[in-house]
């Protein structure tokens, strides 16, 4: 009885201290008082918590502001320099890594070129280690200041050590993407790309782990600093080579029973209509997703070039006033309103939120269009409570969502850590 009151004693002190961590974190700098009065806590147990955090460097005083009649109040604020995270995007086109301090401002970047057929999983392995020691270096970080690595991927994420990912589209199967950047040895023949045996590099990193699709990654990232930051119902939505969704109900990322909840570019507006990567025909990323637009730019406009790398080419496509290339943008406009007014009817968010590097290249040009057609393919009723706009967070938006992956840990247990810590996703 006695080791079950420790237990429960000792996850309360735990549950304040990320309460107040969070309200530090989001609200800003604010007095004791001011704490209590947003978090309901008392000021006994204020002042102990507090007094805890500023004792472990993860909170610091910020100044004084005066009172009615009394002492000035101590003001507090996180620390920004208690500790950073690192994100990676791993993308169809690169691998981006990025640090950031515990306020989210970027410390160093570097950014890995991959071809577009081909994502040989050894060669994503290498890159986001060489970038993880790249970044640490150029801003002069210990590793022992590094709270983990948040990572984005195409397709599903299987929870657990290994963080297995699926993603037919991305030529990976069965890859244990954890596994492999903690060093191990060689992938069996039955996973990796396209089935062949490939070796991970001789090493690893220690650092924890924190894997999770890259729609979800920038959804997080939308929702804390960016366009969907207040949103309780919202839908933040990727198109980049690709096409994905993060789904967010009464505030928390909607995963489904195994965690692919969110592949919107493959629910299908075509029966019977293009072929998508994924194998299936008349999926929506084989109408709005930069590579298939790109596909029927080529197919209509002897003006495109067919060696243009995907960001030239939609600007192309975008800069262009021929007929053939209004239409298919007309055309393209249309499927994607209608990919949202599904959302719209299924979901009934209060805000969507369109990213990824290609959606905001359209979304600039075409945003009122992409509503209007929105508004042609949902329910009246629902579609008047939905605001739909662009996010803010740029083409860092995914590395910034993974970063706060390993954020979101720290503020759940903000206690000394070890780097004996499982891959989570």
């Amino acid at each position: 009885m006695a080791e079950a009151r420790r237990r429960t004693v000792r996850d309360l002190r735990r549950g304040n201290r990320e309460v107040l961590l969070r309200a530090l974190y989001f609200g800003g700098p604010a007095s004791r008082q001011e704490l209590g009065t947003a978090t309901g806590l008392s000021a006994a147990t204020v002042s102990n918590v507090t007094g805890d955090l500023l004792a472990d460097g993860v909170i610091v005083e910020a100044g004084q502001v005066g009172s009615d009649g009394g002492r000035p109040r101590v003001i507090l604020r996180a620390n920004a320099e208690h500790g950073y995270a690192i994100g990676v995007d791993v993308g169809e086109t690169h691998v981006r890594v990025e640090l950031f301090d515990l306020g989210m401002a970027e410390q160093a970047k570097v950014e890995y070129a991959l071809r577009p057929a081909r994502h040989d999983v050894e060669l994503v392995v290498r890159h986001i280690l060489a970038g993880i020691d790249l970044v640490m270096a150029e801003a002069g970080v210990s590793q022992e200041r590094v709270l983990g690595v948040g990572i984005g991927v195409p397709g599903l994420v299987e929870r657990g050590p290994d963080a297995v990912i699926h993603a037919p589209t991305y030529g990976w199967q069965g890859v244990p993407l954890g596994a492999l950047l903690r060093g191990a040895s060689v992938l069996p023949s039955s996973q990796g790309l396209l089935g062949a045996q490939t070796r991970s590099p001789r090493t690893g990193t220690e650092l924890p782990l924190y894997v999770d699709n890259g729609a979800k990654t920038m959804g997080q990232a939308e929702l804390w600093f960016g366009a969907g930051r207040g949103a309780r119902h919202a839908i933040v939505a990727l198109i980049g080579s690709g096409v994905g969704a993060s789904i967010v109900t009464d505030g928390m990322t909607y995963r489904g029973a195994n965690g692919s909840a969110g592949e919107w570019g493959h629910t299908p507006i075509a029966v019977g209509g293009r072929l998508c990567r994924c194998g299936a025909r008349g999926c929506l990323e084989a109408y709005v997703g930069a590579e298939g637009l790109l596909e029927r730019y080529r197919e209509v406009s002897p003006s495109a070039d067919p060696l243009a790398e995907e960001v030239a080419g939609l600007a192309a496509l975008l800069a262009d006033g021929s007929a053939a290339a209004r239409e298919l943008m007309a055309d393209t406009v249309t499927c994607l309103g209608a990919g949202l007014g599904n959302l719209v009817n299924l979901f009934n968010p209060e805000r969507i939120v369109l990213g990824g590097w290609a959606g905001l290249m359209m979304g600039r040009r075409h945003l009122e269009d992409i509503r209007a057609a929105t508004a042609r393919h949902a329910l009246a009723q629902p579609y008047a409570q939905t605001a739909i706009e662009l996010g803010q967070l740029g083409a860092d938006a995914v590395a910034l969502g993974a970063a706060t992956l390993v954020i979101d840990a720290f503020l759940l247990d903000s206690a000394p850590r070890t780097t004996d810590a499982a891959v989570l996703s």
